[in-house]
């Protein structure tokens, strides 16, 4: 299975060819149900990952949950 960066460009990529408007109906559908699996991939990359953060998160059996954003601006030093 591809990494989560990887399905996330290909995405972004199904998506600017269907916004285009000039991709057969067949070929757009076939798009379409890539770009379902796709998302649905990402979708339990992210919840798994989500998970992780939430038991790395765990302190004295209750649990701390912080935003993303502030993890990301944790660990890039600035608070």
């Amino acid at each position: 299975m591809p990494k989560f960066e990887e399905c996330l460009q290909r995405l972004e990529k199904i998506v600017h060819e269907l916004e285009k408007g000039e991709v057969p109906l067949e070929k757009s559908l076939t798009l379409f149900e890539e770009g379902m699996q796709l998302s649905a991939a990402c979708r339990k990359e992210l919840e798994e990952a989500e998970g992780k953060v939430e038991i790395l998160l765990k302190q004295n059996g209750k649990l701390q949950a912080e935003p993303l954003e502030s993890l990301t601006e944790k660990a890039a030093g600035r608070r």
